[in-house]
């Protein structure tokens, strides 16, 4: 990959029907792909996972956005409902444009369902799912594979080996629906995109990694920061 130089973080305030959204934008200098990542239900922009993309890929040419919701930059300890979310997320949209290149929708978690729900309406180029809650903990029974399934768009998720909202091995368990000879592919797919699926062992919700690991933490986000990195080189029309 091209490696390139990149410039200092700047923010920007956005008005949405939900308040105001902030967006640090990480960018690159010459700009292939704007990668677009939104938070959690239970942290902000500061997630490990969020921080380290932003760090590796605007020297590979893709500008990260970090975007918080309303509610988290109104200091609000809890998040609202998730129609109230995708407002805001949809309200963010122009601005998440403007650069003038593909838009890769994103975020850890909540804001990774975010991305799966408006994906396809807003006309983003993929979605990156960043430990997808594939169920609350415990309760597989309440499933949010759907959202996932109908993103509607090429979709990575990045999910880690313990996670108790989702482990990889359930992924195999979801309605087949990626075509066939799709490279890269886990079983599942949605309408117009399949979605590929990449395992960080013995990752928590957060890749956080324990000290027993036979990796270390830097190693685990190492796998977060260069399997995204090469899923958003692959030639568009070839996935």
């Amino acid at each position: 990959m091209t490696s390139d130089t990149t410039a200092e973080p700047d923010q920007q305030t956005v008005e949405t029907p939900a308040g105001d959204a902030r967006i640090t934008w990480h960018p690159a200098k010459r700009p292939r792909r704007v990668l677009a990542l939104g938070h959690g239900a239970g942290g902000g922009i500061e997630a490990r996972d969020l921080r380290a993309l932003a760090a590796a890929l605007p020297p590979l040419g893709v500008t990260v956005a970090l975007v918080e919701q309303p509610w988290r930059v109104a200091g609000k300890k809890v998040a609202p409902a998730p129609k109230t979310l995708d407002a805001g997320w949809r309200a963010l949209w122009p601005a998440l444009e403007k650069p003038g290149v593909p838009v890769v929708a994103g975020g850890r978690s909540a804001g990774a369902r975010v991305a799966c729900r408006t994906a396809r309406e807003l006309g983003a180029h993929a979605v990156l799912a960043l430990s997808f809650p594939l169920h609350p903990p415990g309760r597989p029974e309440k499933s949010r594979a759907a959202e996932l399934l109908e993103s509607g768009v090429p979709t990575l998720v990045v999910q880690g080996g313990n996670d108790p909202f989702g482990k990889p091995a359930e992924y195999a368990e979801l309605p087949e629906g990626a075509p066939k000879d799709t490279p890269g592919s886990a079983p599942g797919g949605a309408p117009g995109g399949a979605y590929e699926l990449l395992e960080v062992p013995y990752g928590d919700h957060g890749f956080a990694v324990p000290k027993r690991a036979p990796l270390s933490q830097d190693e685990a986000l190492d796998v977060i920061t260069e399997g995204v990195a090469a899923w958003l080189a692959v030639p568009d029309g070839t996935r």
